[in-house]
């Protein structure tokens, strides 16, 4: 595992983060936990694209947790009809933010559980916002990583859960944070679902996949 986070990271750069794929990233670039929490919720169900564009629309509008708290669901279910889902996801992110702004202080918790216990929060997008905006290792598995991981035969699982918890066992915990950065950008890019450009892909040796 550690060999193919190397060679993805030689060809990858920063790698992707939620929303977002390292083109035009700035090195200086500190996601805040708040836009990573609501780019991760609005990536649920949707294309990568779809996130960027919908989470554009929605911090070029609403920028805090009380904004959105306090904000139509009409509007912001417009603003993110992108991710698909505007309405459920619309009414889950002003939820969480009520949540943030009455429980919180309006900061985002760094706890595992205390995300978990937030609508529409799973341990994808609780391992994301601990990861790309806490700085703390964890595996975030989204379908990329999933289906990379089992594609390449890393894992055999049937859920994004177990690829998770098999992941943890073949991965040096300091690398943890390393799987969703740099598989996710592999599947955007070279690994593609329906696609794969098998002969661009430097652990193409390694993987049980290749065409």
């Amino acid at each position: 595992m550690i060999k193919i986070l190397d060679i993805l990271s030689k060809e990858h750069g920063p790698g992707a983060y939620p929303g977002r794929s390292s083109e035009g990233l700035s090195p200086e670039w500190d996601p805040s936990p708040f836009h990573v929490l609501m780019a991760t919720i609005l990536s649920q169900r949707t294309k990568d694209d779809n996130t960027r564009k919908a989470s554009d629309a929605l911090f070029g509008r609403f920028d805090s947790a009380e904004a959105i708290a306090s904000a139509d669901v009409n509007e912001i279910s417009e603003l993110i009809r992108p991710a698909g889902f505007p309405m459920q996801k619309g009414t889950a992110l002003i939820k969480v933010c009520k949540i943030l702004a009455e429980r919180y202080g309006s900061e985002v918790p760094s706890d595992t559980e205390e995300l978990l216990s937030l609508p529409m929060v799973g341990r994808k997008t609780a391992n994301c916002v601990r990861s790309y905006a806490f700085g703390i290792q964890a595996i975030c598995v989204d379908t990329h990583v999933h289906r990379i991981s089992n594609l390449m035969g890393l894992v055999s699982t049937r859920t994004p859960d177990e690829t998770e918890f098999e992941l943890v066992k073949i991965t040096p915990e300091n690398r943890w944070s390393d799987v969703n950065r740099y598989l996710v950008r592999h599947g955007q890019t070279i690994c593609l679902p329906n696609n794969p450009r098998c002969g661009r892909c430097p652990v193409a040796d390694m993987c049980d996949g290749r065409r």
